[in-house]
C-alpha cells in the first residue's frame, strides 16, 4: 500500500492530530498521561506503568494508572523488594534499550513456575505484558509497561506490530520529556536501595561468587539448563552448585530459598532505616 493511501483516511487524520498534540507537549510534565491516552487508542490494555531505570538503582515510577487500592500489590511491592528479579529490569541491565518486547520474550524459561511469579506477578492478574523501551540518556532507560488482563481483548499480532512501529516515536517523545524533566527525579534515582544491598550481601561469607550468581538466576525463574547457558557452564555444574548453596543456606527447596532471600531483604531494609 502506498504511504499516501495510509494518510488519506479520516482515522489517520485523527491519529496524526493526536501525535501532533503529543509532540507539542513532549517537554511537559503531563506527557506520560497524554501518551497513555494515545496508546489506549491503539491497543486495549488494562494497566500502564512508566519506569525510569538507571543502572542498578531503584526504578523510578514516573506515571501509572493503578487505583489506590491496587498500588500496594502493583507498584509498592515491586519497588520495595524484588524489582531485581523482574524480567524487564534484567533486560535493561543486559543492554536492551529500544523496541517493543513482550514479557514472554524476556522472561526465563521457568518464569511462571518461579517463586517470584507466585509471590508478586500472579497477584497482578495479567496474562500478557509489553514493554516499550527507550534510552533517554547515557545512563537511563525508560520503559512503558502495558499490562493485559484475562478480561481484556487478546493482544493480536497486528497490534503488537503497531506497537513496534510506534516505538521510535515513543522513544523520541520520552527523550524530549527526560531532557526537560529529569532534574525533578535526579535525587530519587541516586539513592542506593536496600534490595540491591540485600542481593549483593545475600549469602556473603557462606556462598562463593558463582553461587551468588546462580542464586540470582534461580530466583528469577531460570532452570538449571537456562542458568548454565547464561553463565557459560554445564547444567550439571549448576546442579552441583545448587546442591552446595542449598546446604550452606540451610534450605531444601526453591520456595525456602526465596523466603530466606525475602527475610534477608527485610533485615537489610530495617538496618537501612536506622
Amino acid at each position: 500500500m502506498n504511504p499516501s493511501d495510509l494518510l488519506a483516511t479520516s482515522t489517520s487524520q485523527e491519529w496524526h492530530q493526536s501525535l501532533a498534540t503529543l509532540i507539542r507537549s513532549a517537554a511537559d510534565a503531563d506527557l506520560p498521561r497524554r501518551l497513555e491516552q494515545a496508546l489506549q487508542r491503539l491497543v486495549s490494555f488494562d494497566t500502564v506503568v512508566l519506569h525510569a531505570y538507571r543502572n542498578r538503582s531503584r526504578p523510578l515510577v514516573i506515571h501509572d494508572n493503578y487505583p489506590p487500592h491496587r498500588r500496594e500489590a502493583g507498584v509498592d511491592k515491586y519497588l520495595s523488594r524484588i524489582y531485581l528479579l523482574d524480567p524487564i529490569f534484567l533486560a535493561t541491565e543486559s543492554g536492551i534499550d529500544s523496541g517493543a518486547h513482550r514479557l514472554k520474550e524476556l522472561a526465563p524459561d521457568r518464569f511462571e513456575s518461579s517463586e517470584y511469579y507466585d509471590h508478586y506477578y500472579r497477584s497482578l492478574g495479567l496474562k500478557d505484558e509489553v514493554g516499550l523501551f527507550a534510552r533517554v540518556s547515557d545512563d537511563t532507560v525508560m520503559v512503558v509497561s502495558l499490562g493485559f488482563s484475562a478480561e481484556s481483548p487478546p493482544l493480536t499480532r497486528r497490534s503488537m506490530q503497531a506497537l513496534r512501529n510506534l516505538t521510535p516515536v515513543v522513544a523520541a517523545l520520552l527523550s524530549q520529556f527526560w531532557a526537560w524533566q529529569s532534574a525533578r527525579f535526579d535525587d530519587a534515582m541516586t539513592t542506593t536501595e536496600p534490595v540491591d544491598l540485600a542481593f549483593s550481601s545475600f549469602g556473603q561469607g557462606q556462598l562463593t561468587r558463582r553461587e551468588q550468581e546462580i542464586v540470582k538466576l534461580l530466583l528469577a525463574g531460570h532452570s538449571a539448563k537456562s542458568a548454565a547457558r547464561e553463565l557459560g557452564i554445564s547444567d550439571g555444574t549448576v546442579k552441583v552448585h545448587r546442591k552446595h548453596l542449598y546446604q550452606r543456606l540451610g534450605v531444601s527447596s526453591q520456595a525456602q530459598l526465596f523466603r530466606t532471600f525475602l527475610d534477608h531483604v527485610a533485615l537489610i531494609s530495617r538496618q537501612h532505616r536506622q
